[in-house]
């Protein structure tokens, strides 16, 4: 098992501080939305395929990365294959890897320590980056797309991607990877609560249980929810829907949770750290990576003065959607080698790890030391479910079009 880092550790892996950080509350699925260190280059012409990295390297210098006669294999099964970094390029881009999301700052900067490759800060939400590679789908700039499962989904059925299996696809559950090979799920997420502890405390509120407490005055006078056409503004959408017993072909109920709360001052934002952290907002509903890598890792906020929860309906109703992110390469992107390369160190353990040092957990967690700073999972196993992606895909662009236009908070557009 790979041993957990220090909080002292996890600090100093993420970078940037909360300037890095200051879009990490708006999330990717369509909000802004990973780790480790890559794989050796190689010594003396040697050749390797390991897991963590998920390649070995050949070379006559020995060095890592940048150098043309380096050469890396990757993929897996039938999609093994050796690429060399004379075809590599000084930039890669791939949709939504950014920094302030995920992680994303300590994996960009990994990868290009050992492969000399800098990944391009592509900020934009899942639902931006699908518009942006629809838009480009004759002439792609990007390599890769990556966010909300369901989104890769959409850009799949759409035609934009291609198939590759990256090294460790193998490790991937069924349910989060196509067959094919199109689209591999990497890391996922849960719907949660972080609310400023110190604040509650000052007006006698108890940490919330469910989601009838946030419609308190005294809690929904400052809480904030994300916009529906982002992954985590969906997923909390949603979850409160389910929560209240409404499913993805009844969005009543939620509606009129919105409508609860709307009239206490509760309203929509993207972005909102530095609300959260000034007490201008004092309740968040987001991602629990979100809250907790903002209690933790982020230097204007004590530990002890924010917490996350996880909520079930008012009468224990599952209320924590379970969301899925994941990538896939593009039909004729540019600089395909070394997107595979990239895609590989993602899947590695030493990039999954990355995941866990920012809260977030990767696809692999079970072979990982889940941090104990997490909810307890007696609450996670009371509260969480998750949707049928491709339903959700079929319904979703529907689903955000009437959240949008029937929600009564302000800032859904």
């Amino acid at each position: 098992m790979v041993q957990d880092t220090s909080m002292a550790s996890r600090r100093q892996l993420l970078l940037g501080g909360s300037g890095a950080l200051a879009g990490a509350m708006a999330g990717c699925l369509g909000g802004t939305d990973d780790d480790g260190n890559g794989g050796n280059g190689g010594n003396g012409g040697e050749t390797g395929h390991g897991d963590n990295g998920g390649n070995g390297g050949t070379g006559e210098s020995g060095d890592t990365g940048g150098g043309t006669d380096e050469t890396y294999d990757v993929g897996y099964g039938d999609y093994e294959t050796t690429v060399s970094a004379a075809d590599f390029p000084d930039e890669l881009r791939v949709y939504a890897v950014q920094t302030g999301w995920s992680n994303w700052d300590a994996v960009m900067e990994a990868f290009e320590d050992e492969y000399g490759v800098a990944l391009y800060d592509a900020q934009g939400s899942s639902g931006e980056a699908l518009q942006d590679a629809r838009s480009h789908a004759q002439n792609p700039t990007h390599s890769a797309f990556n966010g909300g499962y369901s989104f890769n989904l959409e850009a799949m059925n759409d035609g934009l991607t291609t198939d590759y299996k990256p090294a460790n696809w193998d490790k991937v559950p069924d349910e989060l990877k196509t067959d094919d090979g199109h689209v591999t799920a990497t890391r996922q997420m849960t719907t949660a609560v972080a609310y400023r502890t110190d604040v509650y405390e000052e007006r006698g509120l108890d940490a919330p249980e469910t989601w009838e407490d946030l419609k308190h005055p005294d809690i929904a006078q400052d809480l904030a929810v994300t916009p529906p056409h982002t992954a985590n503004g969906l997923a909390s959408a949603l979850s409160i829907n389910n929560a209240y017993g409404g499913d993805l072909d009844d969005l009543d109920p939620v509606i009129e949770f919105h409508e609860e709360i709307a009239d206490h001052g509760a309203d929509i934002r993207r972005n909102i750290e530095g609300d959260v952290t000034s007490g201008e907002i004092s309740t968040i509903v987001e991602y629990d990576y979100s809250g907790l890598n903002m209690k933790y890792n982020v230097d204007e906020i004590g530990e002890d003065q924010l917490d996350v929860a996880i909520l079930t309906g008012p009468d224990g109703e599952a209320g924590a959607m379970t969301v899925p992110y994941g990538y896939a390469l593009l039909e004729g992107a540019p600089n395909p080698e070394v997107c595979k390369l990239f895609m590989d160190y993602v899947l590695s353990l030493d990039g999954q790890e990355k995941f866990f040092d920012a809260f977030v957990r990767p696809i692999r967690a079970n072979e990982l030391d889940q941090p104990a700073e997490f909810p307890e999972q007696s609450a996670y196993d009371a509260a969480e479910f998750a949707l049928d992606q491709e339903e959700l895909v079929e319904k979703q662009e529907e689903i955000q079009t009437e959240l949008t236009d029937r929600t009564p908070l302000p800032g859904a557009q």
